[in-house]
């Protein structure tokens, strides 16, 4: 199994999900965070004044996944996130060692 983190522009979200329905993906978390890069922030103009934003407002996306699902969901998620401008986002992949639905107590990829 793999955990795949995600990073996307907020927008994004409804057209992210939209896409992983598509190929199969039946649940995931969504938490709304906030974070720089390389970017390292940007300056903005509000009412006149001239403010500097440290960090820019993302999406974090986490999916749980068979291994052999792992690589469509990521080109998935590179696909439906681009924009093609900075602070696109990121995609990490991880192994899970182990996971468990607490309802029914199944395990590893039938608790997916």
């Amino acid at each position: 199994m793999k955990l795949i983190i995600a990073t996307i522009k907020p927008y994004k979200l409804d057209e992210v999900r939209d896409a992983l329905t598509c190929v199969g993906v039946r649940g995931m978390m969504v938490s709304e965070i906030k974070g720089f890069g390389t970017q390292s922030g940007h300056t903005e103009v509000y009412r006149g004044a001239e403010y500097t934003v440290n960090f820019v407002p993302k999406i974090k996306l986490e999916i749980v996944v068979a291994d052999d699902l792992a690589e469509t969901i990521v080109s998935t998620i590179a696909q439906a996130a681009k924009t093609d401008k900075i602070g696109d986002g990121k995609i990490f992949v991880l192994d899970v060692e182990a996971a468990v639905r607490v309802r029914t107590g199944e395990k590893d990829d039938e608790a997916l």
